[in-house]
């Protein structure tokens, strides 16, 4: 059976100040994928993220997410997603386990449950030992990890990753790297932003490539490489130095 499809795309189009940031793009996302959209900074990702979580309105095209629509139906699509933006929206002054516990009630989790959700989170995410501490004295790996969880409170089916590893160092980045992979196995559907061809390779069944707000193409990692391969080109140059007759 085909898998239906999370996210539904169609000639979406985003101008700002007579500046088109995201250009009459379309693509479907497939429930239960961790689907990537690759690109240089500027090149519409974030943009592209704003309007699909419903943080921004679109000039013109349509989108779905969970099934329902980016404008008319936006209360129901953010009870559907989580969001991680690219700076960490948590309290510094709060512990990681009060930033969870307030992100429960924002997101109407039922109150005998909020508790038991914040400690299984925690676990999962390697933080339970440190639960008690303020975010503010974590690392940025940390930061990122409670960062997702908070995210993830309210058990979305659909989890919206903006640059997940961007400044952080190898470790953390291979951390939140298997965490998503975590995630994806108890089937929920990840878009991931990024710029790092390697973590879309190690981690997305398909990718979108973005440049300059539109779609270059949408294919699997393992095509795409092959296709880059049978298109190569080798440069060459040669040093200049003095030519010796013999």
């Amino acid at each position: 059976m085909l898998a239906k499809n999370a996210i539904e795309v169609n000639h979406l189009r985003k101008r700002y100040n007579g500046t088109v940031a995201v250009d009459n793009i379309a693509f479907q996302v497939k429930e239960g994928e961790i689907f990537g959209f690759l690109g240089p900074n500027g090149a519409g990702k974030t943009t592209t993220l704003r309007l699909l979580t419903g943080l921004t309105r679109p000039t013109s095209g349509s989108a779905t997410v969970g099934g329902h629509d980016i404008l008319t139906e936006s209360v129901k699509v953010r009870e559907h997603i989580g969001v991680v933006p690219e700076v960490s929206n948590i309290y510094d002054e709060m512990t990681a386990w009060d930033n969870l516990i307030f992100a429960s009630q924002l997101y109407d989790v039922p109150k005998d449950q909020r508790k038991t959700r914040a400690k299984e989170l925690l676990e999962l995410f390697g933080l339970y030992e440190r639960r008690t501490s303020r975010v503010g004295t974590f690392s940025r790996g940390m930061k990122r990890r409670v960062t997702i969880a908070t995210a993830l409170i309210h058990k979305p089916s659909i989890l919206f990753l903006d640059e997940p590893t961007t400044g952080l160092d190898v470790q953390s980045s291979r951390t939140i790297r298997n965490l998503i992979k975590e995630l994806n196995k108890s089937n929920v559907t990840v878009f991931l932003t990024t710029h790092y061809i390697e973590e879309a390779d190690q981690l997305c069944q398909r990718v979108a490539i973005i440049n300059r707000g539109r779609i270059v193409t949408v294919d699997s990692p393992e095509k795409l490489k092959a296709s880059a391969e049978k298109h190569q080109i080798i440069e060459v140059s040669f040093n200049q130095g003095p030519y010796e007759q013999r």
